[in-house]
């Protein structure tokens, strides 16, 4: 099975956000790595992913046909070679299919095909005073709700009786794909489903040990138009894009939910067949990540022409920066027509685990946001995932004020009018402004800028056990609040409403949400492996298990072709060394641990990595690589 954790895409929530043929022993020594990667001038570009199924198994590919007319015939000549047709979406031009790497090169040579890529997956980017920061209050005193707009979750489902929601959930479908391991979470059991009940978040594939692995769907959907959210007046198209994985060594416990590319896909062609006005997509998922624009990259590619599409027809597509605490922001987030978020605090702080940088458009509040979960529930969870609808919501109210505006100048307005944050990022002052949603309505200045000196974790990150499809949705403790200058509006009170239903509040838990260390010292693959030895070192387990979580969103060696997921399989990796393949691999987990330890980069290691994915990769070249990551 081959899944693409979005750390990405991975596609990211894919909430949100893709196999070893021997090896040519070539004796002569290329000049250099990237040399030895490259293919030979004037050669044809590969129309095969590169590193697609290299560990001789069978790999779960998207098949992309120069158009949708192809899909049948394409489909068929497929299934006579012994390609195995998992998914034909209708009208569209691309298909899903299962082969080994020799399968899939055979297909590859049909002028039909344009190419072929894994189909990424995407994983969720986890999960009173936030509503007041952002102005929402003063809006809804002057009734801007939402009224008369949408806002389309495409998430891990809904809690549909969930008081919060009342009858404002107008429609509803899932997309969520299946392999071996892997289990759809549409109510009817197949991959796809549409009407009511399509996006159903308490069926019996959302519950695991007693706890139900899609309660963030429901809390991201609160946030943005549930009675507490910033538009309690707005609809909700509610899109179930997850499924259910069942692979200790992709989840690192027995279940997890990731979202498919080809899922995603399929939703947002969806939400842009509608007729319901919807203002905005919200994507609280996320995968690999990037310090500038990818929209030229492989994924940016696929995504871009659909946030495009939707944009033209109005809708926004606000998508989760990530919680890495990185200079960047993650797919799809990273794409320029998309709106990124970060997180801040209640003090006006960036959250230390948010991402950040010249690519994230806004910041919202993402700390300590109480909302919506199955069972009639509410809930405390931080991450840009809680930031994300904060954004989304706003939109709806700024679509219902001024319903004639398109959606770039209201995205734009919302960007002039929010309360600027300056900071360094990259080596360069930059400044992201902080959602102010009264300020935008009322086209007001912007208030004052806050100079920020983004915050690391004070201590070690702990996972949330019971998550690990994305960072764990649960609150840090906010940054000590320091003098800031007073807003530029009077607060307006909030308007007294009278709930007729009694919502159980869920008590916080303590474990914070996963991401980078702050350590300045790389360690050595023997140190790391001392570490790695379940409680033989000096780093907790639980963080050493959150940090091979982001290695495997920003690496395609692992767990993509060597399954490091946990932490006695990361272990034999940094042991094994006998091989020239062996040698590379505990060369590169050892640099990605001293990455997620805090110290250093990841350009030598995405160049590494190409030499490892390589089939035609020599020993001389593999040995060369393993030197330029150390």
């Amino acid at each position: 099975m081959r899944l693409r954790p979005l750390i990405v895409s991975s596609i990211a929530l894919a909430l949100l956000p893709l196999s070893a043929p021997a090896y040519a022993e070539d004796p002569t020594p290329s000049p250099s790595v990237v040399e030895e990667t490259a293919s030979t001038p004037g050669d044809p570009p590969a129309k095969v992913e590169e590193g697609l199924g290299v560990d001789g198994g069978s790999v779960r590919a998207i098949v992309e046909l120069t158009d949708p007319a192809q899909n049948a015939p394409v489909a068929s000549q497929a299934a006579a070679e012994s390609v195995d047709v998992v998914m034909q979406p209708q009208n569209q031009s691309f298909m899903v299919v299962e082969g080994t790497a020799e399968e899939l090169a055979k297909l590859a040579d049909d002028p039909r095909v344009t190419s072929i890529h894994r189909d990424r997956t995407y994983a969720p980017v986890d999960v009173s005073p936030n509503l007041k920061l952002i102005g929402a209050d003063q809006a809804h005193a002057k009734n801007y709700t939402g009224t008369g707009q949408a806002v389309a979750v495409l998430d891990t489902g809904i809690d549909r009786d969930h008081p919060w929601f009342g009858n404002r959930i107008v429609t509803e479908a899932c997309f969520s794909a299946v392999e071996a391991g892997v289990e759809s979470l549409c109510p009817n059991g197949q991959t796809s489903q549409t009407g009511a009940g399509a996006a159903d978040a308490t069926t019996a594939k959302c519950l695991a040990d007693g706890a139900n692995l899609c309660e963030h769907g429901s809390h991201v959907a609160g946030i943005a138009a549930g009675t507490g959210g910033v538009a309690p007046g707005a609809n909700i198209v509610a899109v179930q894009v997850f499924s259910r994985v069942n692979d200790e060594d992709i989840c690192g416990e027995p279940s997890c939910l990731l979202a498919f590319e080809s899922s995603l896909r399929q939703a947002m062609d969806y939400v842009a067949g509608l007729t319901e006005p919807v203002a905005a997509v919200n994507l609280s998922l996320g995968g690999e990540l990037s310090e500038t624009d990818c929209d030229s990259s492989e994924e940016g590619l696929i995504f871009k022409p659909k946030i495009d599409a939707l944009l033209a027809k109005g809708i926004a597509t606000v998508v989760a920066a990530g919680n890495e605490f990185f200079e960047g922001a993650s797919y799809p987030a990273c794409i320029s027509s998309a709106v990124a978020v970060g997180a801040n605090d209640n003090n006006d702080v960036i959250a230390d685990f948010s991402n950040r940088g010249a690519i994230v458009d806004l910041f919202a509040p993402g700390v300590d946001i109480e909302s919506s979960v199955p069972d009639n529930r509410t809930a405390v969870f931080s991450g840009t995932s809680m930031a994300t609808p904060h954004v989304a919501g706003a939109l709806a109210l700024m679509k219902q004020a001024s319903p004639q505006t398109p959606m770039a100048d209201l995205i734009n307005t919302l960007k002039t009018t929010g309360r600027p944050y300056s900071y360094q990022a990259n080596g360069q002052q930059v400044s992201t402004p902080r959602l102010d949603l009264a300020a935008a309505l009322a086209g007001a200045s912007p208030q004052p800028t806050i100079t920020q000196s983004p915050g690391v974790p004070t201590e070690d990150p702990e996972p949330d056990p019971s998550d690990s499809s994305g960072p764990s949705p649960e609150p840090d403790d906010p940054a000590d609040p320091t003098p800031q200058p007073s807003t530029s509006t009077s607060p307006v009170p909030l308007p007294t409403v009278t709930v007729t239903v009694t919502i159980t509040p869920t008590p916080k838990t303590t474990a914070q949400v996963c991401t980078r260390g702050t350590n300045a010292t790389k360690l050595s693959a023997k140190q790391w492996s001392v570490e790695i030895h379940r409680s033989s070192g000096t780093i907790p387990d639980a963080t050493l298990t959150c940090y091979l979580k982001l290695i495997g969103k920003s690496s395609k060696v692992f767990p993509e072709v060597t399954k490091a997921s946990s932490l006695g399989k990361a272990y034999r990796v940094l042991k094994s060394t006998k091989a020239s393949k062996a040698k590379l691999d505990s060369a590169l987990l050892t640099s990605w641990l001293n990455w997620a330890h805090g110290t250093n980069g990841t350009k030598k290691l995405t160049t590494a990595e190409k030499v490892r994915l390589n089939g035609k990769s020599t020993a001389a070249a593999l040995r060369k690589a393993a030197k330029t990551v150390k």
